[in-house]
C-alpha cells in the first residue's frame, strides 16, 4: 500500500477506537436532519467531518478494490454479479458518509485515481481470482473491525446503529468470500471487532 492509502484507512481504523463523533453527526448520518439542526447537537462539526471523511476514504478503496477485480479479467463469470453487488454495497456507505459531511458544512474527500488504488494494494502482483478473493477478504475484515471497533466511542444510537448496520455488511461481504474461497466459517466466537 501507498504512504497516503495507508495513512487514510489507518486515520480512520484508529480514530473508530478513540474518536467521538457529535450528536449532530450522528443524527446526520442516520437522515435525521430535524434533530441535526437543534442547538447543540454539533460540538465540533468539522472535527465530525474530518472523521466521516476518514470511513469515506475506507469505502472509496473498497470501491476501487472492486473495479481493479472487475477490470483484472482474474474473475468468473459467476463471481463478477457478486463483486458489483459488494461494490455497489460500498457505494451506498460512501454516499450515506458524503451525504452526513455535507450536512455538517464540510466537503467530503473524493476517491483517489485507480492508479492510486491499484498500486495501494499492489494489484500488479494478483495473478488469479484466489489471491484477488483474499486480498477483498483481508479489506472487508478489516473494515468490519474498523466500524465494530467504533461502536463503544459513538456518541448516539443513531450512529452506533449506522455503524453496526455497516459493519453487518462488511461482514455479509466477508462470509462470502470466505465461502467462495472454501474457508470453513470460525471456529470461535467474537471473530470481528476485535
Amino acid at each position: 500500500m501507498t504512504r497516503t492509502a495507508e495513512t487514510a484507512r489507518r486515520r480512520f481504523l484508529r480514530s473508530a477506537g478513540t474518536a467521538t463523533l457529535s450528536a449532530g453527526a450522528v443524527a446526520l448520518l442516520v437522515g435525521c436532519e430535524s434533530m441535526a439542526a437543534k442547538p447543540g447537537m454539533t460540538a465540533d462539526p468539522m472535527a465530525d467531518a474530518a472523521l466521516l471523511n476518514g470511513a469515506i476514504g475506507l469505502e472509496d478503496q473498497a470501491i476501487g478494490a472492486y473495479q481493479l477485480a472487475l477490470d483484472s479479467g482474474l474473475l468468473a463469470a459467476e463471481v463478477r454479479p457478486v463483486a458489483i453487488l459488494f461494490q455497489s454495497h460500498h457505494r451506498g456507505h460512501r454516499d450515506a458518509l458524503a451525504r452526513a459531511v455535507t450536512k455538517l458544512g464540510g466537503a467530503p474527500q473524493g476517491p483517489k485515481s485507480l492508479a492510486d488504488y491499484a498500486a495501494a494494494l499492489d494489484a500488479a502482483s494478483l495473478k488469479n481470482q484466489t489471491e484477488v478473493l483474499e486480498l477483498a477478504l483481508r479489506l472487508e475484515k478489516e473494515a468490519a473491525d474498523g466500524y465494530l471497533k467504533a461502536v463503544p466511542d459513538l456518541q448516539g444510537d443513531g450512529l452506533v446503529q449506522a455503524s453496526a448496520r455497516i459493519a453487518a455488511d462488511e461482514v455479509l461481504h466477508w462470509t462470502v468470500l470466505a465461502q467462495a474461497l472454501g474457508r470453513p466459517l470460525p471456529a470461535e466466537p467474537l471473530t470481528f471487532g476485535a
